[in-house]
């Protein structure tokens, strides 16, 4: 198992690194992708906000703990995806601040936030090692707003404690929200049109 996800989680950590590059660049990473992928010999996935589940998340460290200097791409692809999170908050703290400084009467109170998703990957309701569930975690903690957060794959049982975020439906959050954080590409949001305000994408679902 782990000489099978090793590969998609170094390509995950290709296409993630790619997504930083092209947005310090000022290059839409989702139209590079395609038409890279056009050549018949390649394949570049598809960014997100990390990667998440048991298998490619966890298993690659044992690999990289049985044989440490052997491991240099399998711990850099690693190290590569664990920091994506961390720098889609900062992405996120960059937008809020530009939005902020549209209206200088307003306050990080004033803001509503929606995340879009905190399973590992879409169409699923597991939560194990989720990147999307981490950003929203954090965004409880520190973001003083109203944070609305979208999961349609959780029943109210399933539900985790976020602190003061609340659970919405899509078209409450696609109507209310100021910013819009796309974490996770869950079919249902893919059949909904982009919404007004700051959206940052992580999945090209809005693009």
């Amino acid at each position: 198992t782990l000489a099978v996800n090793e590969p998609q989680q170094t390509g995950i950590a290709f296409a993630n690194e790619l997504s930083v590059i092209c947005d310090e660049l000022e290059i839409d990473v989702w139209e590079l992708i395609t038409l890279a992928n056009k050549h018949p010999r390649v394949n570049i996935l598809q960014p997100g906000p990390g990667v998440g589940g048991h298998c490619i998340a966890v298993d690659p460290w044992f690999i990289v703990s049985s044989a440490p200097d052997e491991t240099k791409l399998i711990r850099t692809a690693r190290i590569v995806n664990d920091a994506k999170p961390q720098w889609v908050l900062e992405k996120f703290d960059q937008m809020l601040a530009q939005l902020l400084q549209t209206d200088a009467d307003r306050s990080a109170r004033d803001v509503t936030v929606a995340c879009y998703g905190i399973a590992f990957k879409p169409d699923i309701d597991d939560l194990r090692e989720s990147p999307a569930l981490d950003i929203v975690s954090s965004l409880a903690e520190k973001f003083p707003g109203k944070l609305l957060v979208v999961e349609p794959h959780l029943d109210t049982q399933k539900q985790p404690n976020l602190g003061n975020a609340e659970f919405s439906e899509v078209e409450h959050a696609l109507q209310l929200a100021d910013i819009h954080l796309m974490l996770v590409d869950h079919t249902v949001f893919r059949r909904t049109d982009a919404p007004m305000g700051l959206i940052l994408d992580t999945r090209g679902v809005w693009r």
